[in-house]
């Protein structure tokens, strides 16, 4: 290691005069700027929220918060442009746009830490991030929830063959298959409301896990920054650092879970020992050596990527589950593991959007003899139907089988909710609808726009 290097300029807002180790730094620091850059945005509208309330406990006057929210929403502007970095040897977004008020307004710019610990400023950020996410992936899954009611209705008096213990086993259709992931989404956002409730509580006071001796003004952080709650006890608001991920990150996963099953399905589907499905030829890559080759790589690497996704709880469970109470360094890692989630996550979930929309069905799969057996338990139940008890109607289609007898109706009429021919898509949007609302998406955004647009 390197010996202690004195720095002059950019000294990390914790300095007392010692010297810090090179390789120290690097190794503390690691990808924290990098991954600060998420957070950029959501700090200075904290921090706005922040200083309003300062003002209202008189430690900062009416001029000073003017002069503070122009020059704020002027970097917001310029994170907004992609034109904001946090420079060499700035610790932080934290503190670099402390360091970008102080070079404009002079000592006002050193007031905004009044009554806040990057603690408790990290973790409204983060919040603030993860609520934000959350409204971008439900949309996402919005997208794919309708691209797959589409297909259902289209497609819905489509039959194919229904499996168990990948044997055939009983005829489905493809509004079945369609609407069965369409309506798994919308128990993911069960899930995804959980995640919301858990995250749109302010931790914002708490400083760095223990409260402050200021008179801060907690409940209008919380109303200024669309919260629906605080998290009240200040050590428990520490402590929601890492939960908060692992909620969220359960979410995540549901939803990668979906996708994931979905596209094992695609994959078969896809191949020639099936041939259910088929996609335009644009959507598909070939192979180097085999020029028939049409491959569902978008599928497959979806499957990848969510299988990693499927992941992620187990990792933050591993980083945060031994930890006591208050604040430890570990917690810095959650950022490198969380935040890059999110787009791959949207973007997994745009992918397949775009490819369900484009697959084209078989209307002849039941054409081969090999499904003919798909129809024997409604040959049985028209036995039952007539009189005949199950087990003696069971045996009766069993013999025909073995003996080679068996002549299938190729019909299918099923009527019960959620049948094929009762698919209930309705009720599936009407759940979807029911899941989405209950998200508070407006009253955040309008919050929001009232910090940084007044």
């Amino acid at each position: 290691m390197s010996g202690l290097v004195q720095k002059n300029n950019n000294q990390p807002v914790w300095y007392k005069g010692t010297g810090v180790n090179e390789a120290i730094e690097r190794f503390t620091v690691g990808s924290d700027r990098e991954m600060d850059l998420y957070l950029a945005r959501f700090d200075v509208i904290g921090t706005i929220a922040h200083i309003r309330m300062l003002e209202s406990i008189k430690l900062l006057t009416e001029g000073e918060l003017g002069k503070l929210e122009e020059e704020l929403r002027s970097i917001h502007l310029r994170i907004s442009a992609n034109d904001f970095c946090i420079e060499d040897g700035v610790e932080d977004v934290h503190s670099q746009i402390e360091l970008l008020l102080t070079r404009k307004l002079g000592d006002v710019g050193k007031k905004i830490h009044s009554g806040r610990s990057r603690n408790d400023q990290v973790l409204v950020d983060i919040k603030l991030l993860i609520r934000h996410e959350i409204e971008e992936i439900v949309k996402c899954v919005c997208r794919l929830f309708d691209a797959l009611i589409a297909q259902s209705e289209e497609n819905k008096d489509v039959l194919m063959p229904g499996y168990t213990h990948l044997q055939v086993a009983m005829p489905s259709s493809f509004g079945l298959w369609f609407g069965a992931y369409a309506e798994s989404l919308a128990d993911d956002m069960h899930m995804m409301y959980a995640a919301w409730q858990v995250t749109n509580q302010n931790p914002l006071g708490s400083a760095a896990g223990y409260g402050s001796s200021f008179p801060l003004n907690r409940t209008m952080t919380t109303n200024l920054l669309g919260f629906d709650a605080l998290n009240y006890n200040v050590v428990y608001a520490q402590m929601g650092r890492g939960k908060t991920e692992k909620i969220m990150s359960f979410a995540m996963a549901s939803i990668a879970a979906t996708l994931s099953r979905f596209c094992v399905d695609a994959c078969l589907y896809m191949s020639q020992n099936f041939g259910f499905i088929s996609l335009p030829d644009e959507l598909t890559t070939g192979s180097s050596i085999m020029p028939h080759k049409k491959n569902p790589d978008a599928f497959e690497l979806t499957r990848a990527k969510c299988n990693r996704i499927q992941a992620l709880p187990s990792e933050i469970t591993l980083l945060v589950n031994n930890l006591p109470s208050g604040y430890f360094r570990d917690l810095q890692i959650l950022k490198e593991i969380l935040f890059p989630t999110f787009n791959e996550l949207k973007n997994c979930l745009d992918v397949v959007t775009y490819v369900v929309k484009q697959i084209t069905v078989n209307k002849n799969i039941l054409d081969d003899a090999r499904y003919h057996y798909l129809f024997s338990v409604d040959a049985l139940n028209n036995l039952v139907l007539n009189g005949k008890p199950f087990r003696d109607a069971y045996k009766e289609v069993g013999t025909q089988i073995s003996e080679g007898k068996f002549v299938p109706k190729i019909n299918a009429k099923h009527t019960h909710e959620g049948s094929i021919g009762n698919l209930c898509n309705d009720k599936i949007q009407e759940k979807m609808q029911t899941a989405i609302d209950r998200f508070s998406f407006e009253k955040v955004k309008t919050a929001l726009n009232a910090l940084i647009k007044n």
